[in-house]
Formats: structure tokens, C-alpha cells, sequence
């Protein structure tokens, strides 16, 4: 799927003389419209751009659905004989694919999901402070989590002092 014809990557500048000056209305005017059609285009291509590597995708998803119903069907053929250190690699294989597969499909089910206001910015600051919020969020887990290492290391320290304590005062 090609949305632009081969060799069309760069983008052409106008430069149309206004019989007013620089600083005129309608010379912003001209400028703003330009600019957007030039953001537009820039939008097309990063559309065109997704469609391929979607289109790619597509057909690797439906490469992988092919080989896992040629691994079930062999797998439901064969009874026994399977080795452990194979399996399990395989199985290691496997959980990293279905993670990333999952982090792909929740990526792009997010880009589908979220509003796009054309004209306006308004989810903008919402997206932001979504990602703020998240960075946050991730930050906060993360030293709930040293916190936590912090009081288990602690705890086994008392512990053991209390154990040196008993033996003492059973001497």
C-alpha cells in the first residue's frame, strides 16, 4: 500500500511576494494557511507511513497464527518425547513474544481510543498530564518498592540483633 508516489518525500516552499507589508495581516494569514498545509501534509505521510508498516504487520501476525497452528497441530500429533531445556526455552521465547505482541496491540488500541479534536488542542494538556501522571505513578511503585526492600533488610537486622540478644542473656 503506497499512499505517495516514489521520490515524493520532500516538501516544496512557496515564496509568493504580498503587495503589503511583512507585518500585515494578511501577510499572517497567508503564512498560518501555508504552515497548515504543510502540518497537513506532514500528518498524510505519518498516516501513509503507519498504513504500511500496519500492512506489514498484517501479514507478520498472520506468518505467526500460520506457524502456531502448524506448533499446536504438531504438538497435539506428538504425545511425549518432549525435552525439557527445548520446552522451556521455546516457552521463554513465547512469553516474550505474547509480552511484546500485548504491549504492541495495547499501543495501538490507545492511539484508536484516544480523542483527536481537529482544530483544537484540547486533549493535548490531557495527554500530558495522562503520561505525567503514569511517569508519576511508576516512580512513586518504584520507591514503594525500595521502601519496602529497605524494611524487609531492617527486619532481618532486628531479627538477628534480637537472636544475639537471647544468646547473651542465656549466657
Amino acid at each position: 500500500m503506497a499512499c505517495r508516489p516514489p521520490g515524493s518525500a520532500s516538501y516544496t516552499v512557496v515564496i509568493i511576494p504580498l503587495r503589503s507589508s511583512l507585518y500585515s495581516l494578511d501577510a499572517l494569514r497567508f503564512y498560518l494557511w501555508v504552515k497548515r498545509l504543510k502540518d497537513l501534509e506532514q500528518e498524510k505521510d505519518a498516516l501513509c507511513s503507519g498504513m504500511e508498516v500496519l500492512e506489514k504487520a498484517r501479514l507478520w501476525y498472520l506468518q505467526r497464527l500460520d506457524e502456531n497452528r502448524a506448533r499446536q497441530g504438531s504438538f497435539q500429533t506428538q504425545q511425549s518425547g518432549v525435552n525439557p531445556r527445548e520446552d522451556g526455552a521455546a516457552e521463554a521465547l513465547s512469553c516474550l513474544l505474547r509480552s511484546r505482541i500485548q504491549r504492541v496491540n495495547g499501543s495501538l488500541g490507545s492511539v484508536m481510543t484516544e480523542p483527536v479534536t481537529s482544530g483544537s488542542s484540547a486533549s493535548l494538556p490531557d495527554a500530558v498530564s495522562d503520561s505525567n501522571l503514569r511517569w508519576q505513578n511508576t516512580a512513586l511503585a518504584q520507591e514503594v518498592s525500595d521502601k519496602n526492600h529497605k524494611i524487609s533488610l531492617l527486619e532481618f537486622e532486628k531479627d538477628t540483633i534480637l537472636e544475639q540478644l537471647d544468646e547473651l542473656q542465656a549466657r
